[in-house]
């Protein structure tokens, strides 16, 4: 953006949503992302639009709204920050950042799409925005990877540049700065989606002559000069895959970190991007254990041909084998379905413990519809139970030690040790 005016729209979102500079306690709070969707939802009823709150008449109409989260003095306070709006925005853009609010033409569509409610409502960056919408692999992995895992990225980078699958990663020191530089240095583009410190990546000595060159672009939907945070760097997870076509996840532990976390909220909510993990020369336990809750295995070197062609096929492939393992649980499912029917229209959900006769009827199809990670209203949409029933035996399940808990996002999948594929 070569001045400092931004739309209506966009102005309205970041005096919403941004805290410029501030500490996130000072108040007004700016909206949260779940506050702010909530807020849109109102302004759709109300046939507004977000540029509409900058009007002089706005006080009256926001007076309706009985939300004590949106409560209309906290609205009135935060559009009222107009001198930080324009000091903020002049800093950013004379340091070369840019500003695009989700209403934007220029917002990255397949954010919207693949995303939806979750998309940021503020994206800032630095870079070319048109390589937001170029899509390609995600590469993450753990910021401890040994040398075997530190060369595989690089390799898969290489490979990627030679063959323009662009490169879309987090920034983070290990696996995700290896794939960036890997395939910038190969000749290839990048997107790396930050969790912190926007602007001082922005003038780093390895990133900014790729910036120049229209190869790099730097994203982050927090305060581009925020610090490091824990919860930020989980929350921009969603994002790289969200940017990408594929997503390959080269290292991780079991059940703990932000690539283990990432990598299930994708495969469990993501669902038109495959995930990928590497599974070959000699992997991780945590590798292995992502593979059982359906990562795809990455295709093998060497990777004669396209990459991206191999990785539609390899998708394509993983795809038809699930449908033909759902056809063959559904028929089994069916033959007993009466078995279910009635367990479910006698259990009382009054009753703390389940009973173990409709317990042990039920198990069966519970550890079926969990050979991948499923959160507990898919799985009783899956069974046709409600949810309250259903809690109940999966917390039973879980002290019986057959299924485990995922809390990153809460998903439930089927404890390997209870399955025919520990054996593999």
């Amino acid at each position: 953006m070569d001045n400092h005016v931004l739309p209506a729209d966009t102005q309205a979102i970041l005096l919403l949503c941004a805290s410029f500079g501030q500490n996130r306690q000072v108040e007004p709070q700016p909206l949260t992302l779940g506050e702010y969707n909530s807020f849109t939802e109102w302004l759709r009823e109300n046939s507004l639009r977000p540029s509409d709150l900058l009007s002089p008449t706005i006080q009256e109409k926001l007076q309706p709204i009985t939300d004590k989260k949106l409560h209309p003095d906290r609205l009135l306070a935060l559009l009222e920050r107009g001198a930080m709006l324009s000091l903020a925005v002049e800093k950013w853009t004379n340091q070369g950042l840019w500003i695009l609010g989700r209403s934007d033409k220029q917002y990255p569509k397949r954010l919207k799409q693949q995303l939806k409610h979750l998309a940021p409502a503020i994206l800032y960056g630095v870079g070319d925005i048109a390589l937001l919408s170029e899509g390609g692999l995600a590469i993450v992995g753990s910021r401890e990877v040994n040398e075997e895992g530190f060369s595989y990225t690089e390799k898969v980078a290489q490979t990627s540049a030679k063959q323009g699958l662009q490169i879309i990663s987090g920034g983070a020191r290990g696996v995700d700065q290896a794939a960036m530089l890997g395939v910038l240095a190969a000749g290839g583009t990048a997107v790396g989606v930050l969790a912190d410190s926007l602007t001082r990546a922005a003038v780093n000595g390895k990133y900014r002559s790729y910036i120049k060159e229209g190869k790099l672009t730097l994203v982050s939907s927090y305060d581009p000069e925020a610090g490091f945070n824990t919860g930020n760097a989980m929350g921009r997870n969603k994002y790289i895959y969200g940017l990408a076509d594929y997503a390959l996840v080269v290292e991780t532990s079991v059940g703990k970190g932000g690539t283990w976390s990432g990598a299930i909220e994708a495969l469990s909510k993501l669902k038109n991007i495959s995930v990928f993990v590497r599974m070959h020369p000699t992997v991780s336990e945590g590798n292995k254990q992502l593979h059982f809750q359906g990562a795809k295995p990455f295709p093998v070197e060497p990777w004669d041909g396209e990459l991206r062609d191999i990785l539609k096929e390899a998708a394509k492939e993983a795809a038809n084998e699930s449908m033909s393992e759902v056809s063959s649980d559904v028929a089994t499912e069916n033959s007993d379905v009466e078995t279910v029917e009635i367990a479910s229209e006698n259990y009382s959900s009054q009753v703390a413990v389940p009973g173990t006769k409709i317990y042990e009827a039920v198990l069966p199809f519970i550890l079926n519809q969990l050979q991948k990670p499923k959160d507990i209203k898919t799985l009783a949409e899956s069974l046709g139970v409600r949810q309250a029933q259903l809690q109940d035996w999966l917390n039973r399940a879980v002290n019986e030690e057959k299924i485990i808990k995922i809390k990153s996002p809460a998903v439930y999948v089927v404890k390997q040790s209870v399955t025919q594929l520990s054996l593999l």
